[in-house]
């Protein structure tokens, strides 16, 4: 790769980088964010992203401009299923309100790396193997199912091989030890629930870059814009955590409508050897489908109104029991004794 090639890379790892410390650095630092900053923050991470559109349309044409704006919105939409996933792990593992924004920008960290392993092995796959794209056509299809049945249903950290194994590496304290991965006790090194809660994730982002990076190939081949959509579409979620309560709260139908666009993207990889499809249709056709997810979602809580409340008065619920274990927490670290760890 000759340095020309070369310099877009490295602008936008240093991006990166600086979005990441801009991020961990000045979004509700050391304290739970508020819903309002949520909103704020969410607002702003969309705006930048979309202005990204700009020095792509400058740099290399209006058509990789359109397919970069159809890979970040994919990308963003599945990026709320890492977030439902992360809930699940954190409600499993007990991890502490006050600990969660912590554990998010590691996971984040983490999903940006393994997505970027995905996508250089993807495109050296297809450029080698043509008939990998049905594969990924056919894992795409599967993951629209998948996502239609449920995360519910398809996360089991008892299953998970990492932790299994680290669970035969090292004991495991009985309780949270502060932001500690690892305690020592009794001249052994012991591993903390935390630590535990963070390779799940990993392993789970790993998971999502195997399923997700399929419907960016479904839309271009070109690594570059494929990473640039799952580097803004990841950047922010510590934000857009906040904001998941509210939207399952508001978004009946969610999981439904993530589902088609999903299973629409696979359907457009498996025939493109015979029916080609342009990046504005492609994009019109996800905008469409989301678009139809929201109306179905009004018009379905505007006939159960009484469903919407329930659901409104769930999240609610939560909302106060997560806020009852933050103050329990935080009188918890008050009175236990400082130990060491890494």
């Amino acid at each position: 790769m000759d340095l020309a090639a070369a310099a877009p890379w490295l602008a936008l790892i240093v991006g990166l980088f600086v979005l990441l410390w801009v991020d961990l650095h000045f979004f509700a630092r050391g304290r739970d964010p508020s819903f309002r900053e949520g909103v704020v923050w969410s607002i702003g991470w969309l705006a930048l992203s979309l202005l990204m559109v700009v020095p792509v349309l400058v740099l290399s044409g209006g058509e990789d401009a359109v397919l970069y704006t159809t890979v970040y919105l994919i990308e963003r939409s599945l990026s709320l299923d890492n977030l439902f996933v992360f809930i699940l792990l954190f409600a499993y593992f007990g991890v502490p309100v006050a600990l969660r924004a912590r554990m998010l920008f590691w996971g984040i960290v983490a999903a940006l790396a393994l997505r970027g392993l995905a996508i250089l092995g993807g495109v050296a796959l297809i450029e080698r193997f043509h008939f990998v794209i049905y594969l990924l056509g056919a894992a795409l299809l599967l993951l629209a199912y998948r996502v239609l049945k449920g995360v519910n249903e398809n996360v089991d950290p008892d299953r998970n091989p990492m932790v299994r194994a680290v669970r035969k590496l090292f004991p495991v304290t009985g309780e949270f030890r502060g932001r500690h991965w690892f305690v020592r006790e009794d001249g052994r090194l012991h591993t903390t629930p935390l630590f535990l809660c963070l390779v799940a994730i990993v392993m789970a982002d790993l998971a999502f870059a195997i399923d997700s990076i399929p419907a960016a190939f479904a839309i271009t081949r070109d690594s570059f814009l494929i990473f640039m959509g799952n580097v803004f579409a990841l950047v922010g979620l510590r934000a857009l955590f906040v904001l998941v309560s509210g939207l399952i709260r508001r978004f009946r139908y969610l999981d439904e409508t993530i589902a088609i666009v999903l299973a629409a993207v696979a359907v457009k990889l498996l025939i493109e050897d015979f029916v080609k499809i342009g990046p504005v249709a492609s994009l019109g056709i996800v905008a469409v489908l989301f678009a139809g997810g929201i109306v179905a979602s009004i018009i379905g809580d505007r006939r159960d109104p009484e469903g919407a409340q329930r659901r409104l008065d769930e999240a609610d619920e939560r909302d106060r029991e997560e806020a009852a274990a933050l103050d329990e927490e935080e009188k918890r670290e008050g009175q236990r004794e400082p130990v060491g760890g890494s």
